[in-house]
């Protein structure tokens, strides 16, 4: 999933969303994952790429960061991209509103990212919508060995680049499967918004 420019300093607040509520548990969760692993906040700065005053920026609930950054430090502790936002645990059905959706953003907006599953736990599946700027680029880091991202078209027309693999163009009602731990670009291709779907699988369960 995305990637693009990644900008730490700690006044780069680039991503929005719609949970009042998202700053709090990203900064629970980025110190509990943190102290649990025994890193210090300057350990996890030089070992992620991210500046230990962004991280403390997240981890008192200061800033949301890009996308980007997010799997920048999801992948240095190891764990996916969801354990991040990770909730209390639910029991029973759980209906996920659309006015309540965790969103992250990156490239000032114009990659989008909304998590179609609750944040409840460990997981090896992760569902997502992506919604790309008109005629915007995004690119991605590689994400952990052996995982896979299975994106269908909803809208628009998109080419995606996976690694040295030849571009593949999507139109509306195609879908891909590629190995995501290369670096992989989602392009949008036409003159308005795409919109895709995104199944996410790690190789592994992963605390």
């Amino acid at each position: 999933m995305s990637g693009g420019n990644v900008a730490t300093s700690p006044d780069d607040n680039s991503s929005s969303h719609a949970d009042p509520e998202l700053p709090a548990v990203l900064g629970r969760n980025l110190r509990r994952l943190r102290t649990s692993q025994g890193h210090s906040l300057e350990r996890l700065a030089k070992q992620s790429g991210v500046s230990r005053a962004m991280l403390g920026q997240i981890e008192t609930g200061k800033s949301v960061p890009t996308i980007a950054l997010l799997w920048k430090v999801a992948n240095a502790l190891h764990v996916p991209f969801a354990n991040l936002l990770r909730t209390e645990v639910a029991r029973g059905p759980v209906v996920l509103r659309g006015g309540d959706a965790k969103l992250l953003s990156s490239s000032q907006g114009q990659f989008t990212s909304r998590a179609l599953f609750p944040f409840d736990g460990s997981r090896q599946v992760e569902f997502y919508e992506l919604r790309i700027a008109p005629l915007h680029r995004e690119a991605a880091e590689p994400h952990a060995s052996g995982t896979r991202e299975n994106l269908f078209v909803a809208k628009g027309v998109v080419e995606i680049t996976a690694g040295l693999d030849k571009p593949q163009t999507l139109s509306e009602g195609d879908a891909i499967l590629f190995e995501a731990d290369v670096p992989h670009v989602y392009r949008n291709l036409v003159a308005s918004e795409a919109v895709l779907y995104l199944v996410m699988t790690y190789a592994e369960t992963v605390g």
